[in-house]
């Protein structure tokens, strides 16, 4: 699966890059996906990161890339059960090596966020990233212009 997804924001962006990975707009910006939502990260290339919800479930991910105010790449390894780390199982190994690409671009004045979701991301939560990714970056550009 190959998705793209883009918003224009009214904001520089730096104001964007804080708002995307910063502790407490992150957990307000991916709330339509899972209420809880939160990663314990320190956002470094290399770094391992837990995308985990209200329930301790979620991914288990990592850094590929992260080129400040510019570029984040994340690459999904497995899932997470109830704090439970799982890399082997079947569902799990749907995710693995999944990207999510955060790109930022200035575009007139204001910044062009893209987010592409490509490799394997299992056929029954696509309908659920393109319901659900334009409500989080409607909600991340609230957040960016607005601090």
């Amino acid at each position: 699966m190959e998705k793209e997804f883009k918003i224009t924001i009214d904001a520089p962006r730096e104001k964007v890059w804080n708002a995307l990975w910063k502790n407490e707009s992150y957990q307000q910006w991916t709330a339509p996906f899972a209420a809880g939502s939160r990663a314990e990260t320190d956002w470094k290339k290399g770094s391992k990161v837990l995308f985990l919800d209200g329930k301790n479930s979620g991914m288990v991910s990592t850094i590929v890339d992260n080129k400040p105010n510019e570029f984040m790449s994340i690459r999904h390894l497995g899932i997470i059960n109830n704090g439970v780390e799982d890399l082997d199982s079947a569902e799990s190994r749907q995710w693995a090596g999944a990207l999510e690409n955060y790109t930022l671009r200035t575009v007139n004045g204001k910044t062009e966020l893209i987010v592409d979701m490509e490799g394997n991301i299992p056929e029954a939560f696509v309908d659920y990233f393109v319901q659900t990714w334009p409500k989080a970056l409607e909600k991340l550009k609230e957040i960016a212009e607005r601090n």
